[in-house]
């Protein structure tokens, strides 16, 4: 039996899930994470079964300052906007699923600015999109997350020293995770990567023991039952 630790990266999770498989409701998302995680508990037949240790999710909950909007030319109440309501009840939902620990690491308030998106720029710079034609929604938040790079590394790191499992499945799309990768391997974890259909760095494969990613390509994922083990 292969004891599976399986790590997300929660701000890599939700933007895939968003390109993959589209918006959702903090419940639905919830139990999607959850139903994903669980597919890589499937085996395919000769391979070894696989026990889930615990998932663990990590991310920052979301800040409520006030920030100043550029072409708006007011400030936004961070707390009062449906992007914190979300992110609230769905860590609440998280904390419903079982076996699953959130580690949460910090939002820098003194980073978080309105800025116009990169593709935006793109288009004001090669001419196609005038500065007099951006929108609000043309502008994104800018935050920068604390703790959760190191968080991720230090669980790791103490999954891997205490011989708590057999496996890590890591779901990030970050090559930051690669000296913690290489510390896992020697100490003779199956260390998986799970980027969700993200381009990853060539060298990266030589970190890995093995690249999987579920549901197959955008647009193929769950279907609405979500049957999960309980």
């Amino acid at each position: 039996m292969t004891k599976t630790a399986i790590l997300i990266d929660g701000g890599f999770y939700r933007k895939r899930a968003v390109i993959l498989w589209g918006e959702k409701s903090p419940e639905m998302r919830a139990k999607e994470l959850r139903a994903y995680c669980y597919e890589h508990l499937k085996m395919k037949d000769g391979e070894i079964p696989r026990q889930l240790y615990r998932v663990f999710y990590y991310d920052c909950p979301p800040i409520s300052r006030k920030v100043f909007h550029p072409l708006l030319g007011r400030t936004i109440d961070l707390g009062k906007t449906p992007m914190y309501q979300w992110a609230t009840q769905f860590f609440e939902e998280l904390k419903k699923q079982r076996k699953l620990a959130l580690r949460m690491g910090r939002i820098s308030e003194n980073t978080a600015n309105y800025s116009i998106k990169y593709e935006i720029t793109k288009r004001v710079m090669n001419g196609s999109k005038s500065i007099i034609d951006l929108t609000e929604q043309d502008f994104a938040i800018g935050l920068e997350q604390k703790g959760v790079d190191m968080k991720i590394g230090l669980d790791i790191a103490s999954l891997s020293f205490k011989q708590q499992v057999n496996q890590i499945i890591l779901i990030s799309g970050d090559s930051d995770f690669v000296p913690a990768a290489k510390l896992a391997r020697r100490e003779g974890i199956d260390f998986i990567l799970d980027p969700m259909w993200g381009p990853i760095k060539p060298d990266l494969f030589e970190h890995v023991d093995g690249l999987k990613s579920n549901w197959g390509a955008k647009g193929d994922g769950p279907d609405s039952k979500y049957s999960l083990p309980s």
